[in-house]
């Protein structure tokens, strides 16, 4: 007999992890308020539950000695998320500092576990490494940002605005959000060779398991 599928997957992981992304990139994208208390309550939330998946998967879907990666991104999102959900504490500096830093380090480990497992062949190293620098890119260009950058623009007949810091950084995590969703939105609906490898590693064991039994 075959053994029995897995009910949760690394697909399964990728589009949930696309479905809470989108979601954030949707709450930033239809707000009219880019400051910083609404800019890490969404983040918040969103790296809580990214985080809440990542362990889910270290403990349901990963072997033992592939499971570093999303434990500390687990634990680190986790952290960033308490930090960021302090009402006190939300701050347009605070922003900058979490966000950046959640960021870099969490795209760091993402793109490292994507390299090294790589050269095992690994068909879902691709979907990590771009993953990983996409979170690296995002950081790097909210350290990029001054956070008191503030500058005024006018639109003919409609009216003068304010561009911050905040805004922009802001707009950017919405940006990457939407950017992640799709990304893993499409790679978790994409057969993996995995799969294929899997099915066919699953079938020659039935067919020895059948032909064992047959010469008895």
């Amino acid at each position: 007999m075959s053994a029995p599928a897995r009910a949760f997957t690394m697909r399964h992981v990728q589009l949930l992890r696309a479905l809470f992304a989108a979601v954030a990139a949707l709450m930033i994208t239809f707000s009219s308020d880019h400051s910083a208390p609404v800019g890490l309550s969404v983040f918040s939330g969103f790296v809580f539950v990214t985080a809440l998946i990542q362990l889910l998967a270290a403990w349901l879907v990963l072997p033992a000695g592939s499971r570093w990666p999303y434990i500390l991104l687990g634990v680190l999102g986790t952290l960033a998320g308490a930090v960021s959900g302090i009402p006190a504490w939300r701050s347009d500096d605070l922003f900058f500092i979490v966000v950046s830093t959640w960021a870099i380090l969490s795209g760091g480990i993402e793109l490292l576990a994507g390299i090294r497992s790589r050269r095992n062949a690994d068909p879902l190293s691709r979907d990590a490494i771009t993953v990983g620098a996409l979170g690296v890119l995002l950081g790097i260009v909210l350290l990029l940002i001054p956070a008191g950058f503030v500058q005024e623009y006018t639109i003919e007949k409609a009216g003068t605005f304010v561009l911050s810091g905040i805004i922009l950084g802001v707009g950017m995590f919405g940006g990457y959000a939407a950017i992640l969703a799709v990304f893993l939105g499409i790679a978790g609906l994409t057969p993996k060779r995995v799969d294929t490898v899997t099915a066919v590693s699953e079938s020659n064991d039935d067919t020895a398991a059948a032909e064992h039994g047959g010469t008895r």
